[in-house]
């Protein structure tokens, strides 16, 4: 027995709100394929597409011998500073300062590491995304 059904709740990629967010299955292709979903936000019905293989390319910040940046997707370096990270995840709070480096726990977007300060604002590196965070007020 498959654990999708019509009815129930999944998350999926939307490409009307450009993230992955609860999705509503509206129809399967088969028993253990889901087919289209509408998206709980803004009520757009699409294909299913599974979040994890949707791939944003971010210039790593390191150089590959020869001048040249590598390109890989915001999952693969999100998984690498996860792998890197040290200490214990802040609960994210406008009212907290954060650094580069910090491991955030945000309850809308997870878990997330602090790339740097931008314009008094964190930038912060999800497992799907990039996003732009105040901080410290």
């Amino acid at each position: 027995m498959s654990k999708y059904a019509a009815g129930k709740e999944v998350i999926s990629y939307c490409g009307k709100c450009k993230l992955a967010l609860s999705h509503t299955i509206v129809s399967m292709k088969d028993p253990s394929t889901i087919g289209k979903v509408e998206c709980r936000t803004c009520k757009a019905t699409h294909a299913y597409k599974d979040p994890s293989t949707k791939t944003k390319k971010v210039k790593s910040r390191s150089m590959i011998p020869g001048g040249k940046s590598k390109s890989m997707s915001v999952n693969d370096l999100w998984t690498e500073e996860i792998g890197k990270a040290q200490g214990k995840p802040i609960t994210y709070s406008i009212r907290h300062t954060f650094s580069a480096g910090d491991m955030v726990d945000h309850k809308s977007f997870g878990l997330g590491i602090v790339q740097g300060i931008v314009d008094g604002k964190i930038e912060v590196l999800f497992q799907h995304d990039i996003k732009t965070l105040v901080h410290d007020k």
